[in-house]
């Protein structure tokens, strides 16, 4: 079903992932059209090469997200893409980037305003340019903007094995910071050592008791706890942290509510902290956010920071994409991978 918005004299429709409604996204995304039209001055046509699927898809789908979008419209947070088309003097055709904005990447192709997009370098793999954006972004401001983080500091992270807490393990390796990694499942702990944790134990009491005698030996406590989870989760890490040490919350996947005692606040001084990448973007300076993504990728090119990719899909097999984020044994990413007449 073509798709229709604010008057424009359209010249063409391409093939784009739509939602006409929120829910599961199962349920109501569709293989649709999505119309061009031509450039107006800024503006760029740019030829999607490949779009993952982040959690943060699925609650926009469902509209919990941060931000709920004007229906119908194409999901997607983050992708890569190459310019087919320009109407800037700062980027020519041929050009790949990453879109700063919201990517709405499960299409074809998109026009962009060239202020919401970032140049990046055409011989990195584009399965690691379409991950950039998001979580490796994510990890490392965490790891720089809320506490100082000299060599043998302590970090404490739930959630080890999310895409951020991969990402954080790998880049606090580098930065010879110290990390305790808790998680879910106990076959998860020699493939996160392997990666660079210090320490994987599961997210329990047993767990935290473990985590403390890791401490002990040192003779040192955590002074920044990375929370993705929420709930008891969230508060087993307050235990591990110095006096004064910071906790910073950039998920929800128990959906439960983090409620401090107040000892925590009073006696113990500790900070907390939220943090979301979409309001990073749109506060930080331009040279910022570009310095940012230029370390990012010199730790891709250095073959530092790896996101492993399960599978890839054209838009017209996202029934099957879906199906395979609950496949057992998945291991990394799916992606979609817009096929092209090119």
């Amino acid at each position: 079903m073509p798709f229709h918005r604010f008057g424009f004299c359209y010249r063409s429709v391409m093939p784009a992932l739509l939602i006409r409604e929120f829910g599961q996204a199962a349920e109501v995304m569709e293989l649709g059209e999505f119309p061009t039209r031509e450039l107006a001055a800024n503006e760029l046509r740019v030829k999607l090469l490949a779009s993952p699927i982040n959690p943060a898809d699925l609650n926009w789908i469902e509209g919990t997200y941060g931000t709920r979008p004007q229906l119908p419209e194409v999901p997607g947070t983050e992708g890569v893409g190459e310019i087919i088309e320009s109407q800037s003097a700062l980027f020519r055709v041929g050009t790949r980037v990453i879109f700063l904005s919201y990517a709405h990447g499960w299409q074809s192709q998109r026009i962009v305003s060239a202020d919401d997009v970032l140049a990046v370098p055409n011989e990195i793999a584009i399965e690691d340019l379409a991950m950039l954006k998001v979580n490796p972004a994510t990890a490392w401001r965490m790891l720089h903007d809320f506490v100082n983080l000299p060599a043998g500091a302590v970090l404490v992270q739930n959630a080890a094995n999310s895409s951020v807490g991969r990402c954080v393990i790998q880049m606090a390796r580098e930065l010879g910071v110290i990390t305790i990694n808790m998680v879910r499942r106990a076959e998860l702990c020699e493939e996160l050592q392997l990666l660079g944790a210090d320490i994987v134990c599961l997210d329990d009491e047993a767990g935290k008791q473990a985590a403390l005698a890791f401490l002990e030996e040192r003779g040192k406590k955590a002074v920044l706890a990375l929370n993705a989870v929420g709930g008891e989760s969230a508060l087993r890490q307050l235990d591990l942290l110095e006096n004064g040490a910071t906790q910073v919350t950039y998920g929800a996947m128990g959906r439960r509510p983090l409620t401090v005692p107040n000892k925590f606040l009073i006696f113990r001084d500790i900070c907390f902290r939220g943090f979301w990448l979409t309001h990073w973007l749109t506060q930080s300076s331009r040279a910022t956010i570009a310095l940012t993504y230029e370390n990012l990728l010199e730790f891709v090119r250095q073959g530092k920071l790896e996101q492993p990719v399960d599978s890839a899909y054209d838009l017209s097999q996202f029934p099957e994409a879906l199906r395979g984020l609950n496949a057992p044994g998945r291991r990394g990413k799916i992606l979609f991978v817009p096929k092209h007449n090119d």
